[in-house]
């Protein structure tokens, strides 16, 4: 029987971290081990809930692999996660000294705390291809921005799984904050909270880790939706039963059992081929039978404002257009004065850029309009140029 110590191959692999650590096997086994070893364990989750909600990441492994394939330029893999509950000294024996913490709260109708953790390391790597500068050596402000934009569209992405598989349509996702510095200065959600820990394979070479944490009672109010509406099937299945021993009483037809998803109950072989209504017993009479009508379904367009795009609508951009561009020489620029003509990149009468916040987002022309200039907008930006201009 064991003491109760860690071998030295556990403490090797508590050390390793989130940092090139063990492969995705040795990665799932260890912290179970250490915790059970050292009794720290979070028993506020079960293995049952934890197996439920991993079923839901895993229902966005496809769309998170896309996404990230986008945001980086490169094939990425993200592999199905392991997950279990922990508490915040389980989470700092099994960090490196430094991460990248990325906050991302739920609001709406199931609120809890969400964050994403990573090494140096992944989020550089992250930020230099999203950046498309394979210098980065520095988890400046401008990687924390980029990685927190690749994480708000992981979260957009599980919150419209978890929106489509409880009928909670108003989830919402807060914005996401970036802090990178010593592993006990994360902020991780109160008390224990569930962790999915995920091998995410980026291009060629060694696979990234990140970890995902979850607040428990998020995680229980998201399983509590799909237990709720399991309870409801199985409701609608006891009552449609019912009606079938009724309708089986009324006629003579053998009695038939459908099974309908989740606990949609039996339906009594009354209503088999109608036979129930067709043969009156006893001189009842018949119900009056109709087909039901449903109203005709009509294509609605959504609204362009989705998600929480009017918390910024008052915020302030800088605008501004391009005429175009040329290089000079140092000394070709000290010896201008007035009167110097500068030859732009641009013919005339070609379309000027439109940008804002230096990114840009249309094309025009320009005009004058009661003697000043302005720019007719011809051409919007695809969204697909407009995110490779972002990097």
């Amino acid at each position: 029987m064991s003491d109760g110590a860690l071998s030295q191959e556990e403490i090797d692999s508590l050390l390793a971290g989130l940092d090139g650590g063990p492969g995705p096997a040795a990665a799932a086994a260890a912290p179970a081990a250490s915790r059970q070893a050292q009794g720290q364990g979070s028993s506020a989750i079960s293995a049952q809930e934890a197996a439920a909600f991993k079923a839901i990441l895993d229902s966005t492994l496809a769309s998170q692999s896309q996404n990230l394939s986008m945001i980086t330029g490169l094939a990425v893999t993200v592999q199905s996660p392991f997950v279990d509950g922990t508490t915040r000294d389980g989470f700092l024996r099994e960090v490196p000294e430094e991460v990248l913490a990325v906050t991302v709260p739920f609001g709406g109708s199931l609120p809890g705390d969400h964050v994403f953790v990573m090494s140096k390391q992944t989020a550089l790597r992250i930020a230099s291809l999203a950046n498309k500068d394979e210098g980065l050596s520095d988890l400046d402000d401008m990687a924390i921005s980029a990685v927190q934009e690749c994480i708000s569209t992981l979260t957009g992405t599980e919150i419209t799984v978890i929106s489509e598989k409880t009928g909670n349509r108003n989830l919402q996702g807060g914005v996401a904050e970036g802090s990178f510095g010593p592993k006990a200065m994360a902020q991780v959600p109160q008390g224990d909270f569930l962790r999915a820990v995920y091998q995410v394979q980026i291009g060629e070479g060694a696979p990234e880790r990140m970890l995902e944490l979850f607040a428990l009672p998020f995680v229980k109010d998201v399983l509590a939706s799909l237990g709720g509406a399991g309870q409801m099937g199985g409701q609608m299945g006891t009552q449609m039963g019912g009606q079938g021993q009724r309708g089986q009483m009324m006629g003579q037809g053998q009695q038939q059992q459908m099974m309908m998803g989740g606990g949609f109950g039996q339906m009594g072989g009354g209503y088999n081929q109608m036979q129930g209504f067709q043969t009156p017993m006893g001189g009842m009479t018949p119900p009056n039978v109709q087909p039901i009508q449903f109203a005709s379904l009509q294509m609605q367009q959504s609204s362009p404002e989705s998600g929480n795009i009017g918390l910024i609508m008052d915020v302030f951009m800088e605008m501004t257009v391009e005429l175009g561009r040329t290089r000079k020489l140092i000394k070709e620029i000290l010896g201008m004065g007035e009167g110097t003509i500068i030859e732009l990149d641009k013919l005339a009468g070609e379309p000027v850029d439109i940008l804002v916040n230096h990114k840009l987002i249309a094309k025009g022309e320009v005009v004058v309009i009661d003697e000043n200039f302005g720019v007719r907008v011809t051409e919007i930006v695809s969204p697909m140029e407009r995110m490779g201009d972002l990097g």
